[in-house]
C-alpha cells in the first residue's frame, strides 16, 4: 500500500523546513526537502555599501552569525585587496570568536535539538513543556543512564551560556558580533581578555571530554543500527576553515564513497532552480554570476532552496564532511579521534554515512577545535594591530569560503560604483536540504530519507531522526504582529 506523510513544520531545527514521504510497503521510495521561508537577503542587499554585507548578512541565523561575519568578512577583504594584509592577531581572533560559535552550536544541537530523539525525558521529568509535544520514539537507553542524560541537557544550557559570554569577550555580543570586520578584528587582545576567555574554554573542554562526546558514545551503542540508516549521497564537500596565520585548521577537499579525496575549486559550484521558487533563468550557474528573482507560482516547484551541486553532483557538507576530508588526508589528531570512537562502538569507517556517524562527527568536532583554541589562544600578541587599513573600491570582486556549524558557507559579491550589485549566498543548509536538481537528482536529505523503513506511519520518528543528525538551518525568521496579535504577511525592510 502506497500512502504519504507530511511533516510540516519539522521541529526542533532552526528555521522552517517540511518532509513529505512516499511510503510503499513500509519503505520510503521518494521524498521531498522543502525550504518554507523566502529569505531575499541577496536582494535587501542590493545597492548598499558593501561593508554592510558584514553587519547583514549576520542576521540570516541567529544561532551560527558568526560564520556569516567571516565569510563576509572574508569576501570584503578579497574585493578590497586586504586578503593578505589581515594581521595574525586579527586572523586568530576571527577564529577564536568562530570557535566559540561552533562550540555552542554542537552542544545546542546534540542536547537541545537531537538528543530528545533517543532520550526518554518525559520519562524522568514528567508530561511537561519542552518535552512534549513529540514522536514516540523506540527510547532504549537505560533508566539510569536515562536520567543522567536528562541531566546533562539542563547542564548543556549552562556551558552554552559560557560559549556566548566567551565569544563576546572578543565579539562584543552575541548574537551577531561587531568584532569580525574586513581587514580583522576590532578587538585589541589584552592579557585580561585573553584569562577571561581561557577560563570559560578550560570548562567548556572538560565539557566536551568528560559529557559531551562520552553521552553520544552511550547513545551509539544503544543504538547500534542507526549507524545503517541514512546514508545519504555519500559524497562530502569541505570548504575549509578557521584561517590561521599557517592555514587552515579544516582542509578543503571532496570525497567520495569509497574514502578518497580530491582537490575542491570553488569554480564547481553551480546552482540549479528547477524545483525551487526561483526564476530558471538564473539556473546552472556558478553563485558569481547568479541571481534571486522568486518565481512562487512556478510548476514543479516545491522549495525556497535552490539546488547547489559541485561538478553536478549531489554533495553533504557538514561536521561528518570536514572530519572524513581531514581524516583522509592525513590529519593524525582526527585520525586519532575518528578511530578511537570506531572503535569503542564497534564500527567501520564507512559507517560513519550514516545518522550516527553525524552525530559522533561533530562531538569529535567539538573537541578539535576546542582544543586547538588553546593554542590560538596562546599565539595572541598584546600590543600588536588586529586590524589592517581598507578602502572601498569602486569596482571589485570578492568570495568568502569558511566553515560553519552545519557545514561550508560561501559568501560572494559583485561591487559597482562602489555599491553592491550582486551579493550571493549558499549555505550549508541549502545543499543538504536541497530539492532535487534540474537532471531530477535528490538533494542529500532526500537520500538519506530514500529507503528507510518506517514502523509506524503516523508516528514516523525515523525519519525525523535522519532529518535532525544533519542538524539543518532553514535561517532565523521574523514575525511581525500587531497589537491584536496578527501577523504581518507584508512589511518593508530598509
Amino acid at each position: 500500500m502506497v500512502t504519504k506523510i507530511k511533516i510540516d513544520p519539522i521541529t526542533r531545527i532552526e528555521g522552517h523546513m517540511a518532509i513529505e514521504a512516499v511510503i510503499d510497503d513500509g519503505v520510503v521510495k521518494d521524498a521531498k526537502s522543502a525550504g518554507t521561508l523566502f529569505r531575499g537577503f541577496e536582494i535587501i542587499l542590493q545597492g548598499r555599501d558593501p561593508r554592510d554585507a558584514n553587519r547583514i548578512t549576520q542576521r540570516i541565523c541567529g544561532v551560527c552569525p558568526t560564520s556569516h561575519a567571516t565569510a563576509s568578512a572574508l569576501c570584503l577583504d578579497d574585493a578590497f585587496g586586504l586578503s593578505d594584509k589581515v594581521p595574525d592577531n586579527g586572523k586568530l581572533i576571527r577564529a577564536l570568536v568562530l570557535g566559540a560559535n561552533f562550540l555552542q552550536s554542537h552542544i545546542l544541537h546534540f542536547y537541545h535539538l537531537a538528543a530528545l530523539d533517543y532520550v526518554d525525558a518525559v520519562g524522568v521529568v514528567g508530561d511537561t513543556a519542552p518535552f512534549v509535544p513529540r514522536y514516540e520514539g523506540d527510547y532504549r537507553v537505560s533508566g539510569e543512564a536515562n536520567a543522567e542524560l536528562v541531566n546533562h541537557y539542563v547542564r548543556a544550557l549552562d556551558i552554552r551560556r559560557k560559549c556566548q559570554e566567551m565569544l563576546a569577550v572578543f565579539g562584543g555580543k552575541m548574537p551577531h558580533n561587531v568584532g569580525i570586520v574586513p581587514g580583522g578584528v576590532t578587538e585589541k587582545p589584552t592579557e585580561d581578555k585573553i584569562a577571561n576567555f581561557l577560563w570559560r574554554l578550560n570548562e567548556i573542554r572538560d565539557f566536551v571530554d568528560n559529557v559531551y562526546i562520552p553521552d553520544v558514545v552511550a547513545v551509539a551503542k544503544a543504538y547500534e543500527d542507526y549507524f545503517a540508516i541514512g546514508k545519504g549521497c555519500q559524497r562530502l564537500v569541505a570548504y575549509g576553515g578557521f584561517h590561521l596565520p599557517d592555514g587552515k585548521l579544516f582542509k578543503s577537499g571532496v570525497v567520495s564513497a569509497n574514502l578518497k579525496a580530491e582537490p575542491f575549486a570553488k569554480e564547481n559550484i553551480t546552482e540549479d532552480l528547477k524545483h525551487s521558487w526561483y526564476a530558471d533563468s538564473g539556473s546552472g550557474r556558478n553563485p558569481a554570476q547568479g541571481q534571486t528573482e522568486p518565481d512562487v507560482k512556478k510548476k514543479q516547484a516545491y522549495s525556497f532552496i535552490k539546488s547547489p551541486r559541485y561538478k553536478g553532483v549531489v554533495c553533504e557538507l557538514g561536521p561528518l564532511a570536514r572530519m572524513v576530508s581531514n581524516y583522509v588526508q592525513g590529519d593524525a589528531k582526527v585520525k586519532e579521534l575518528v578511530d578511537s570512537v570506531l572503535t569503542e562502538v564497534g564500527a567501520e569507517a564507512g559507517a560513519l554515512f550514516s545518522v550516527l556517524g553525524r552525530h559522533a562527527a561533530r562531538a569529535l568536532e567539538a573537541k578539535l577545535v576546542a582544543d586547538a583554541m588553546v593554542d590560538w589562544l596562546m599565539a595572541l600578541k598584546p600590543g600588536e594591530p588586529a586590524i589592517a587599513d581598507g578602502e572601498v573600491p569602486e569596482t571589485g570582486e570578492g568570495v568568502g569560503l569558511t566553515e560553519a556549524p552545519r557545514g561550508a558557507l560561501g559568501h560572494w559579491i559583485t561591487v559597482k560604483d562602489s555599491k553592491i550589485d550582486r551579493y550571493q549566498v549558499i549555505t550549508p543548509t541549502a545543499w543538504n536540504a536541497s530539492p532535487k536538481d534540474d537532471k531530477g537528482q535528490p538533494g542529500a536529505i532526500e537520500q538519506a530519507i530514500i529507503g528507510t523503513k518506517v514502523k509506524d506511519k503516523d508516528n514516523p520518528f525515523e525519519l525525523v531522526r535522519i532529518v535532525r543528525a544533519f542538524d539543518p538551518c532553514l535561517a532565523c525568521s521574523v514575525h511581525l504582529l500587531d497589537a491584536k496579535h496578527n501577523e504581518l504577511g507584508v512589511f518593508r525592510v530598509v
